[in-house]
């Protein structure tokens, strides 16, 4: 089976995005000696060798890093424009590709996602859900969705809505322990721990700049699934720390009271993340201002 029909540098970036010849292959749905004689005639219209290849991985050289560097600045912006002159005749159109966690994913950024693509119906969604969050540099997704603070400085981040994350317990659980009267009470009562990693207990986190303490929580009832934990604190089983724009509808209703609500918590807000705003596609910049758009009366 032949390539798609690709110029060099698109060739290039997809080449350079992938672990190894076969998993460049699998991209485009092609044998990797399809890639390969694609390469070798790329190495030799240049005259410089781009790949260094092996069974198991594949390394660019020094031309190679330069060439895909470049590939990555060009091809945003050849897009752009393309898109910019088509879109005038035909409406936005091309592939989106975005990562969130599960619980915020089904919750908003899938029904939001829907909603752009009614109003560019050419566009094609790719929605990655999973339990935690990804390192979006070097991932063929456009953005990542995630909750929190964005650490790593090689990254962009754009506010899609303010967020926090509160201590909760049932009415049922409060009528049979008295609630947590500071943040050191914690550690002694029946808390309910999100597991993230292989842990059996969980840093809650309290307080803002300098006056912020993080209090360690055992996990009487513990799941990597923030739905379940959530229900386990609705039915009684103790107490959860979960965003806002979780628990909001819960708190609205009675079924779940917030505990200690006058010690305050760091920001959780939630952030579309991605590696570069210059790399960064029109078709995928609209989709950020339209989650941030309806995200904030959606969560309000």
């Amino acid at each position: 089976m032949d390539l798609p029909e690709l110029d060099d540098l698109q060739f290039f970036d997809g080449v350079a995005r992938s672990q190894t010849l076969t998993q460049a292959a699998r991209r485009w749905g092609v044998s990797p000696s399809a890639v390969s004689k694609r390469l070798a005639r790329l190495e030799r219209r240049l005259g410089v060798q781009l790949v260094t290849r092996s069974t198991r991985r594949l390394d660019l050289t020094g031309e190679g890093e330069r060439y895909a560097a470049g590939a990555a600045r060009l091809l945003p912006m050849i897009t752009d424009l393309e898109e910019e002159v088509g879109e005038r005749r035909h409406g936005v159109r091309g592939r989106v590709a975005v990562h969130s966690t599960i619980g915020l994913g089904r919750a908003h950024i899938a029904p939001l996602l829907g909603g752009f693509r009614k109003l560019h119906p050419d566009i094609e969604i790719d929605l990655e859900l999973s339990p935690l969050p990804l390192h979006v540099a070097g991932t063929p997704y456009d953005f990542a969705v995630r909750v929190g603070r964005q650490r790593d400085s090689a990254l962009h981040a754009r506010l899609l809505h303010p967020n926090r994350r509160v201590v909760c317990a049932s009415p049922d659980y409060l009528r049979r322990r008295d609630p947590p009267r500071s943040v050191h009470d914690l550690p002694d009562h029946d808390c309910i721990v999100i597991r993230e990693n292989d842990s059996d207990y969980a840093i809650w986190r309290f307080g803002t700049g300098a006056e912020e303490a993080a209090i360690k929580v055992p996990g009487a009832m513990i799941s990597n699934d923030g739905e379940i934990a959530t229900r386990w604190c609705a039915d009684g089983h103790g107490l959860v720390m979960r965003s806002l724009w979780h628990v909001a509808p819960l708190l609205r209703t009675g079924e779940l009271v917030q505990v200690l609500p006058d010690v305050p918590t760091p920001d959780a807000h939630i952030y579309a993340v991605y590696a570069s705003a210059r790399a960064l596609p029109r078709r995928a910049r609209l989709a950020i201002d339209h989650l941030a758009t309806e995200l904030r009366p959606r969560l309000a």
